[in-house]
This record gives C-alpha cells, structure tokens and sequence, in this order.
C-alpha cells in the first residue's frame, strides 16, 4: 500500500520557519519525483516545489523561491520542505506528492498538513 505521510505543520508567527516533512511507503521512493503543493481556503491548490529523483534538479514556484527549499533523503524515502520568513499568505494545507519518473501526472498524494501563519 503506497502512503506519503507529512508531518511537521503548525501554528507560527509571521517571519518564523517550518520544515515540513513527507515520508513514502509502498513505492520505489527513488524512481519519484517528488513535490510540494499547497492549497489556501477557498482556492485553487498551487504547485510550490518539485526535487528531481536523484536529487539534484529543482523547481519552484517564481512567488516562492528564495524562501522555500525542497530536499529529498532517498535512504529515508523522506522529501523535506524547508520554509523560512513565513507570511500570513503562505496559511494553506501542504501536500506532497509523487510523479513516477516525472511522466504525466502526479499520481501519488499525502494528507496534507496544516500550515497557519499569524501576523
């Protein structure tokens, strides 16, 4: 049974970081890119971040990038979301996801975790 569990959400204050984490079972964890996505009250979920396989090529949201950093722990089937200078605008539920071999669509999703920030 395939699972990607997050973990790591919160209540914070604005300027504060998070780092959220994703862990995979089920799957051949390396063979994945993996994501993150987020999804705010009353809108559209948004891609926010994506670490190739092997780690070694990523992509970002342009409005993100600079203080969100994806990682990935392929010997801990773990993706990481390092997220610093948090604003109130970045309150959504956080997702991961899984792509196998970056084909199509993402066809492997978590839970997702709370992530609200205060101002």
């Amino acid at each position: 049974q395939v699972q990607l569990v997050e973990s790591g959400g919160g209540l914070v204050q604005a300027g504060d970081s998070l780092r959220l984490s994703c862990v995979a079972s089920g799957l051949t964890f390396s063979s994945y890119v993996m994501g993150w996505f987020r999804q705010a009250p009353g809108k559209e979920r948004e891609f926010v971040a994506s670490i190739h396989w092997a780690g070694g090529t990523t992509y970002y949201s342009d409005s993100l990038k600079g203080r969100f950093t994806i990682s990935r722990d392929n010997a801990k089937n773990t993706v990481y979301l390092q997220m610093n200078s948090l604003k109130p605008e970045d309150t959504a539920v956080y997702y991961c996801a899984g792509n196998y071999r970056g084909v199509g669509e993402y066809e492997r999703w978590g839970q997702g975790t709370q992530v609200t920030v205060s101002s």
